[in-house]
């Protein structure tokens, strides 16, 4: 057999091999929704009693859907992709933006109790009856709250970066906040960078590539929040601060508690308090990181949330 003749049986077998393989991920619904990923998941519209909210959805369509609650400031695009690409591997993983926030409509509440009424009405207008919250800051106070108002809703609950009403220091994070974001315009700097991060090399590797991968969306991308639905956000969580502290003995249902062991915003002290007033809770504190530890050690959190919500 010529030499050309050996080389073009040799591509054709590639080809074939290539398409079979093509071919047996379109006979797999789980193996098609994964080509999807969060850097190209499309935004979705919904409304909730009148109110346009938008959202992203993607995963597995099966199972107890994950609701995730973002930060203050926090629109769909400051999800990091590494982690909602990681929880979507085995489940549906739904992120949205909250009344005022981003792409959806209306003025953001002044209060957090208000904030977990809107996202339950969002959850309900989902058609869902039962989800797990992920809630990271600003969202843990949500989650924690859902958790309080309707815990007939949620089956399981990850809470990262937050700490109970009236918390050691959460009074502060409006302070801290404009500190931070004051530092940023001197150094032409994220704020994140500072609010998030150590300032150590692991810290500052650390906000590098956090703050690469939500730059990775570059289309469709969502709006810019307000400034004014920025302080009302400010507002809620001074008032949350403030705020009596509440009967956490009565949520019963597993809740995993994650933060950094240096919390500038959130300090890391309230992670352990609440770990200590839910009965049923799980404690992680990742070493030399701070509020955005999650963040920080992705892999390994990704890897335990989902062994988490597999118990």
């Amino acid at each position: 057999m010529k030499k050309q003749h050996i080389i073009f049986y040799l591509c054709l077998l590639t080809i074939t091999h290539a398409s079979a393989q093509i071919a047996s991920a379109s006979d797999n619904p789980k193996t098609v929704m994964q080509s999807t990923i969060y850097q190209n998941v499309p935004t979705q519209t919904i409304d909730v009693q009148g109110t346009k909210f938008v959202y992203r959805k993607l995963g597995t369509n099966t199972g107890v859907p994950v609701i995730f609650l973002n930060h203050l400031a926090a629109t769909m695009d400051n999800c990091d992709p590494r982690i909602m690409d990681g929880i979507a591997s085995h489940y549906q993983i739904i992120c949205f933006d909250n009344r005022g926030v981003g792409g959806t409509e209306g003025k953001t509440p002044k209060t957090i109790a208000e904030m977990a009424k809107d996202a339950r009405a969002f959850i309900h207008a989902l058609g869902y009856e039962k989800v797990d919250l992920v809630g990271f800051s600003l969202g843990g106070f949500i989650s924690q709250e859902i958790l309080l108002q309707e815990p007939a809703l949620v089956r399981k609950a990850i809470i990262a970066g937050t700490g109970p009403a009236g918390g050691e220091g959460i009074k502060n994070v409006t302070r801290i906040t404009y500190l931070d974001i004051f530092r940023g315009l001197l150094t032409f700097k994220d704020a994140k960078t500072y609010l998030f991060f150590n300032r150590n090399k692991n810290g500052k590797k650390s906000a590098k590539e956090f703050l690469s991968r939500l730059e990775e969306r570059k289309e469709n991308r969502d709006k810019k929040m307000k400034v004014s639905n920025f302080q009302r956000q400010l507002k809620a969580i001074h008032a949350w601060g403030l705020q009596s502290s509440q009967d956490l003995s009565v949520i019963k249902q597993p809740v995993l508690v994650v933060n950094g062991d240096n919390d500038r915003m959130v300090p890391s002290s309230n992670t352990e308090d609440l770990s200590k007033r839910i009965q049923n809770s799980e404690l992680i504190i990742y070493k030399d990181a701070g509020h955005g530890g999650i963040f920080q050690y992705h892999e390994e959190f990704v890897k335990k949330a989902l062994e988490f919500l597999a118990q």
